[in-house]
């Protein structure tokens, strides 16, 4: 990686992933978009176009392929974990040599089922907080007025790249730390927002006293786990969120996608059960949604 460009794979060029290789796109580096035939070709012809307030509407040509077929300095995986095994097919561990992989998928399960995959210590995890969707292949809606990305590690020279292309970032010591803060917000804000066909707005104001009882749930199992997370903390974030925010499960269940319930819902149940913490209020809206999308958690 030089000092001044690098080369970026995304894994996943929807929301998240797309908004990401934009920004490092329109900022000068080599954005190379990992996707189906049919996505890598609409990538080739059109780049990916962005609606934003925060950064404006901008489109910025990139790649695009069905295989990382050269090493990157950076891979981005950004996919939802109910299509993570099949989408890893489109980057060989033989190709990824000395590059670093950030997944910024939610939940904790999959940093252990990455690294088993790749290079341990080139798998470096992270979160992001940002309201963004895929409209159709190629573009981008960003509706959320903050992009915030955490990575778990020594990462300053692309933490730098990350920076100057307009997201906020910070570099964290603690891994699990950072997962849970991420899931302790993700959790609630999931379930609640898709179980009540509600954005956050509604959620905080008019179903309090659940979204209280399931913070307080998670933030005990983080705590157990040893997160230094408060439910205090948790709230002050629902507090300042955009009203209308909607969760990507809500959106998901909104469009007859698959839920990420087993990543996000049934990661803080079976870590409540390692634990010996009673979650009934998160149990319950698990098994709702559980029912209704007609899919299962594992134990």
């Amino acid at each position: 990686m030089t000092s001044t460009t690098m080369t970026v794979a995304i894994l996943g060029p929807g929301g998240v992933g797309g908004l990401i290789g934009a920004l490092l796109a329109r900022d000068g580096h080599r954005v190379i978009c990992l996707a189906g035939e049919e996505t890598a070709a609409v990538l080739r012809r059109d780049g990916l176009s962005v609606r934003s307030e925060q950064y404006g509407d901008f489109t910025a040509p990139v790649e695009a392929d069905t295989s990382l077929r050269e090493p990157a300095d950076v891979t981005f995986v950004t996919v939802k974990q109910t299509a993570l095994s099949a989408a890893l097919d489109r980057v060989p561990p033989q190709v990824v040599g000395d590059g670093v992989v950030i997944p910024l998928l939610n939940g904790l399960d999959h940093v252990a089922a990455l690294r088993r995959d790749y290079p341990a210590a080139r798998v470096v995890p992270g979160t992001i907080r940002v309201e963004a969707t895929r409209t159709s292949p190629g573009r981008i809606a960003h509706t959320s007025p903050f992009t915030a990305l955490d990575l778990a590690g020594p990462l300053d020279g692309i933490a730098s790249h990350l920076r100057r292309a307009g997201m906020d970032v910070t570099l964290r010591a603690d891994e699990s730390a950072m997962l849970w803060d991420k899931l302790c917000f993700l959790a609630p804000f999931a379930l609640l927002t898709t179980r009540h066909r509600s954005a956050v707005g509604v959620i905080r104001d008019e179903r309090r006293p659940e979204l209280v009882a399931v913070v307080d749930e998670i933030t005990s199992v983080a705590r157990a786990a040893g997160a230094p997370v408060t439910a205090e903390s948790v709230l002050s974030f629902f507090d300042r969120a955009p009203a209308t925010m909607k969760s990507s499960m809500q959106r998901d269940a909104e469009n007859g996608r698959p839920l990420e319930l087993d990543a996000i819902g049934g990661a803080v149940l079976r870590a409540a059960a390692v634990h010996g913490i009673e979650t009934p209020v998160t149990a319950g809206l698990v098994a709702e949604l559980v029912s209704r999308a007609g899919v299962e958690t594992r134990s």
